[in-house]
């Protein structure tokens, strides 16, 4: 078995062995080691807001340089999805060469950059620290779930208006965690907290079916099902049994959901109006974004329009493009993007773009399998490819960040365990 990057760098341990240090550094380390443990509780609060998240993330990026980070980026550079996430940044910075930044003064794309937080976060944790950046992801977690709860059910609202988080995000959120508490409750060993886990799984899949994201949300139900089926491949009778549960639950959950029924009434007027070539409806929109998206792909295959020219490349190819059947699209929405990650990369960046895209999808999974947690790996890596059919998620700050959290912590804890299984 290949040595895992904590193993062989001694990163799951503390940085420096304090009881080693001279008397008159072991004040400084104590210091340093207190800064870490609140960047990474910080953080994970955090996260959330849109403004607040930088400064956590500046937090983040101060503790580890103190923290000695900047000799270590030798080491953890090793790891495939942080040689993935330098080279995806650094070819979205190449492509602004072609683009017509900063006269549009759409600077967008820059939320990409966010995607880095995963190198200062990763090399802060240590088995020490581990607790503390759990706690963060929880409380952070549990605030917004709270919140969105209140929102729904007492004032009728979608999403969390007050951390102005759209209800696109807030489902996202809701479908990620019904990926990682689905993969708890299918590994613990603990009869009592399973149960309790598969409970809070069903009480995301209900909030999920009551926000007005489709997208999300067919996500999140394909993603569950192929994580059940790795899970229980081996235990064909406890495998049909789980499925027939959910299956049922979601069965029950999609009929009694107002928001649910709404949708789908909504998807099939959308249908009416698109043959009518009324595009100014949720669905009819994407479809012509699409359209103009790949059409645009078609004209500059190798290498895009230029990092950050999404609306750009949609002006000027909706004008002549079907008779300029969508050109009067762009003022449905403002800053618009093509509701898909790989037509976004696509425009950007061609054949280049779509490359470092699948690279970094590929390198993510890769990184969670050499850390033995491939059942993990899959689930996470289909979740996002998914979720990124219908929406762009990488410019949502909250997602992002919040699944390399998840990746970080995942590979922490399970370099804590016995190395006897890979699931």
């Amino acid at each position: 078995m290949q040595t895992s990057f904590y193993t062989k760098f001694r990163l799951f341990r503390p940085h420096e062995e304090s009881a080693d240090l001279p008397a008159s550094q072991q004040g400084a380390y104590r210091w340093r080691n207190v800064l870490a443990k609140f960047s990474l509780l910080f953080f994970g609060i955090v996260l959330w807001y849109k403004m607040s998240i930088y400064f956590g993330y500046g937090l983040l990026v101060l503790a580890w340089v103190l923290d000695g980070g900047l000799h270590r980026h030798r080491q953890i550079i090793k790891e495939p999805l942080v040689l993935a996430i330098l080279f995806f940044c650094a070819v979205l910075v190449l492509g602004i060469l072609w683009s017509d930044y900063p006269n549009s003064g759409r600077i967008r794309w820059n939320k990409y950059v966010v995607l880095t937080v995963f190198i200062p976060y990763l090399s802060l944790l240590n088995k020490e620290r581990l607790s503390w950046a759990i706690s963060g992801l929880v409380i952070g977690y549990s605030v917004v779930l709270f919140m969105g709860t209140y929102y729904r059910f007492f004032l009728g609202e979608q999403g969390v208006p007050l951390l102005k988080m759209a209800y696109l995000h807030f489902s996202m959120m809701l479908g990620i965690g019904v990926i990682l508490i689905s993969y708890l409750a299918a590994t613990s060993s603990n009869k009592k907290l399973r149960w309790l886990l598969w409970g809070f799984v069903v009480f995301l899949l209900f909030m999920q079916f009551n926000q007005n994201a489709r997208g999300p949300l067919l996500a999140t139900i394909p993603t569950l099902i192929l994580l059940l089926f790795m899970l229980y491949r081996t235990q064909i009778k406890k495998l049909l049994g789980i499925i027939a549960a959910m299956i049922i639950v979601i069965g029950a959950f999609a009929y009694n959901s107002n928001n649910f029924h709404e949708r789908i009434s909504q998807a099939l007027s959308d249908i009416e109006l698109i043959q009518q070539e009324n595009y100014e409806t949720s669905g009819g929109y994407r479809l012509a974004m699409w359209d103009v998206g790949l059409h645009a792909i078609a004209q500059r295959p190798w290498f895009g329009y230029g990092t950050g020219m999404a609306a750009s490349a949609f002006e000027q190819t909706a004008e002549t493009y079907k008779g300029g059947r969508y050109k009067n699209l762009a003022n449905f929405q403002k800053n618009p993007h093509y509701h898909n990650d790989l037509i976004e990369m696509g425009v950007y960046l061609g054949t280049l773009g779509l490359l470092v895209y699948i690279s970094l999808l590929w390198s993510w999974f890769q990184t969670l399998r050499a850390h033995r947690l491939t059942t993990l790996g899959i689930a996470l890596v289909c979740f996002i490819f998914l979720a990124g059919l219908t929406d762009v998620i990488f410019i949502y700050s909250q997602i992002p960040s919040l699944l390399l959290i998840i990746t970080a912590i995942a590979i922490s804890w399970k370099e804590a365990e016995p190395r006897n299984n890979n699931i």
